[in-house]
């Protein structure tokens, strides 16, 4: 079987789980390129890579296939460096970038003729960073995004899934700037918004020192993505600077039609307001994961007793069950208390809730 060279350049969290991914079909042969030595180290002990490298055009120039797994700025960086490589066969260079339109702009100056580029985003993450937290199912039943450039042969669009088969992804090809305004509504501003929103609760604490105590529950998980890279998000906001800007825009008019309602007590108008948005969040599509990682969580009532946490982690891991994040929301002594369980996927949500329910637990999943 010949093998298929393929250079994940950037061993963070999303190349991380891609060559993770790619690494269990056999004919694959994953070169991991990244300055930082501990990240090719780790990904060389835990089988995520078959060779690493600190040397980009050296492994580039081994390649079938190149992923840019790198932020957007240094991608761009790393394509003006592709373009100078003498290639002695063809190469199809893809990215891993969330705004599209600067990647394909960038592509577009490519005078190599060894050179096929096609844009990508796969869109999934995680709250944790690095090579340590690579997945190979992190992109599982994940939207995929391919942009391929006007060059780009059915056949090499074709044979770029192939080599991403394993992730398991849904592909769908979107024009860049189609792209780019998508995401910026349904990912890029919302932590802008997270972000402000966190600012307030801040400003606040000024006022009242007791309000952190209270900045839990759904506070917090409205507000989780602000917790995200802030140099990486910085990257994502400048490049899609443009539409983040009109998207303020429409925030801030939105915004100012909705304190009209609070401030002239429009009761029935607000009400409307509540239940469209309620109808179309209601609607999104569930089995499927979007651009801002799902929590899918069980609610857990335990009681104050010695092992009770353990018990429930303890029955869970007998059937293989992962769990993604515990939170103890309250336990006071002597009665009885909330645990809350996150997990990776739908089916394991349910699967959990079920058998807890089974073993005598009281369980809630929230709608």
């Amino acid at each position: 079987m010949e093998k298929v060279n393929i250079l994940v350049a950037g061993l963070g969290l999303i190349g991380g789980s891609l060559a993770k991914s790619m690494a269990a079909a056999k004919k694959n042969h994953i070169i991991g390129y990244d300055l930082n030595k501990e990240s090719l180290q780790f990904a060389l002990l835990n089988g995520i890579i078959h060779e690493s490298s600190t040397n980009f055009a050296e492994s580039a120039s081994k390649a079938d296939f190149i992923i840019l797994a790198a932020p957007i700025s240094e991608t761009i960086s790393l394509m003006k460096e592709i373009n100078t490589i003498r290639f002695y066969k063809n190469v199809i260079v893809t990215d891993t970038a969330s705004v599209k339109s600067p990647i394909i702009d960038a592509a577009k100056h490519f005078t190599n003729e060894k050179i096929t580029f096609i844009g990508g985003h796969p869109m999934a993450g995680s709250h944790k960073k690095g090579v340590q937290a690579a997945k190979a199912h992190l992109f599982e039943n994940a939207i995929y995004v391919l942009s391929p450039v006007k060059e780009s042969s059915e056949a090499e669009v074709k044979a770029l899934q192939e080599i991403l088969m394993n992730t398991k992804s849904k592909f769908v090809v979107l024009k860049p700037d189609e792209h780019d305004e998508m995401t910026g509504v349904v990912s890029h501003f919302p932590h802008l918004i997270a972000s402000s929103l966190v600012h307030q609760a801040k400003k606040w604490e000024n006022t009242h020192s007791f309000l952190p105590k209270l900045a839990a529950g759904g506070f917090r998980d409205i507000t989780r993505i602000a917790s995200s890279n802030p140099k990486m998000w910085q990257d994502i906001f400048y490049h899609n600077r443009n539409k983040m800007s009109i998207l303020l825009e429409e925030w801030i008019a939105e915004m100012k039609d909705l304190k009209v309602l609070l401030d002239n007590d429009q009761k029935e108008q607000m009400i409307t307001y509540l239940e469209r948005a309620k109808l179309y969040r209601d609607g999104l599509a569930e089995s499927e994961k979007g651009a801002i990682p799902s929590f899918y969580d069980v609610y857990v009532d335990i009681r104050d007793q010695t092992g009770t946490l353990a018990s429930v982690v303890q029955l869970l891991a007998d059937e293989d069950v992962s769990i993604k994040n515990i939170e103890i929301l309250e336990v006071r002594e002597d009665i009885m208390g909330v645990l809350r369980l996150s997990f990776y996927t739908k089916e394991a949500q349910l699967k959990s809730s079920t058998l807890l329910k089974s073993k005598g637990y009281e369980t809630m999943i929230q709608q």
